[in-house]
């Protein structure tokens, strides 16, 4: 069952600009009209269960398409479904179905102990009493929130400020939960927490990950899927696994010797030292010019080896590459 269904998705924007110098006089009376397509006939579905990253550089058409997922703005053209309603003239309803969360943004009661804000949320989405104490308690389990549950937000770390945004966007236990760089500024301790927790919700509960991140780790350690958007068009709608595989291009070899290493010979085309000591060398293969298999293979006939590691090409120098490509 597909949560969201989208096609031939396109937004404009207009503005007005004046007539350009001709020779040395300027019309300041006639402006000329301009069009700029911030999303551009785009279309994909996801399924219910399914963690997607939607990204793109910055002006790519994420947020305005989000803003269209999520009934903010009106689109142009083309149609939007969402949880099977129509995001604008749904939008009452598709409250109820879905959350978001946006890093730099926050939706709790800064100066009230965070028990209020869930409170507040409960009873803005109709849960009745027993309904809302019993999905509190279910989250402040899930989300370990108990030790900071009567603090005022604004006391809150950065971290724990994270744990209870997601943790109020769920409290109406929504299909589709909409992240727009929820790691932004944790350290890696609590990106690390932020990222499991994201996980065993879709995995208990069955919610639907949309997320925006520039956080590469977040994207390999979140989602199943990649779709990545440029210029408003979407340039790629893959797996996660499948992008690594079609795109890698560079693996790095990491030999540990049997004894140290005293000589280090030349290497065919398509390889190179990228670090050479008496206890470990790295080696990069360009896989376009020679295999990855007959690489290991040179290596193993010319040195003395008592451990080898394969490291591929980091997903952010891929998305990166994709980009410059476009």
């Amino acid at each position: 069952m597909n949560v969201i269904e989208v096609k031939n998705l396109t937004k404009e924007y207009k503005y007005k600009q004046k007539n350009e110098k001709k020779g040395f006089v300027y019309n300041l009376f006639h402006e000329q009209e301009k069009t700029v397509k911030a999303v551009n006939n785009i279309s994909f579905s996801i399924k219910e269960g399914e963690t997607v990253a939607f990204i793109g550089p910055n002006g790519a058409g994420k947020s305005t398409t989000i803003k269209m997922l999520t009934g903010i703005l009106y689109k142009t053209k083309g149609d939007i479904k969402v949880c099977g309603l129509t995001p604008i003239k749904d939008r009452n309803q598709l409250a109820y179905k879905i959350g978001t969360v946006f890093g730099q943004r926050s939706q709790l009661l800064p100066n009230l102990p965070l028990t209020e804000s869930m409170e507040m949320f409960g009873v803005m989405y109709d849960m009745d009493k027993k309904t809302r104490e019993k999905r509190i308690k279910e989250l402040t389990e899930l989300f370990d929130l108990k030790d900071f549950l009567h603090q005022p937000v604004r006391k809150l770390s950065l971290g724990q400020r994270m744990r209870a945004e997601i943790a109020v966007s769920l409290i109406h236990s929504p299909k589709i939960i909409f992240l727009d760089e929820p790691t932004i500024g944790l350290d890696v301790v609590s990106k690390k927490n932020l990222r499991d927790l994201l996980l065993k919700i879709n995995k208990e509960e069955k919610v639907t990950i949309f997320l925006t991140s520039h956080d590469t780790e977040d994207i390999q350690s979140i989602c199943e899927r990649c779709i990545i958007i440029n210029h408003g068009k979407i340039i790629i709608d893959t797996s996660c696994e499948q992008l690594m595989r079609d795109y890698v291009k560079n693996k790095n070899i990491i030999i540990t010797p049997n004894v140290e290493f005293v000589e280090f010979p030349e290497l065919s085309t398509g390889m190179t030292y990228l670090k050479r000591s008496k206890n470990q060398i790295i080696v990069g293969v360009n896989t376009e010019i020679i295999h990855t298999q007959k690489a290991l293979q040179e290596l193993i006939k010319k040195f003395d080896i008592d451990d080898i590691n394969i490291d591929n090409e980091s997903l952010e120098n891929i998305i990166r590459s994709i980009y410059e490509k476009d």
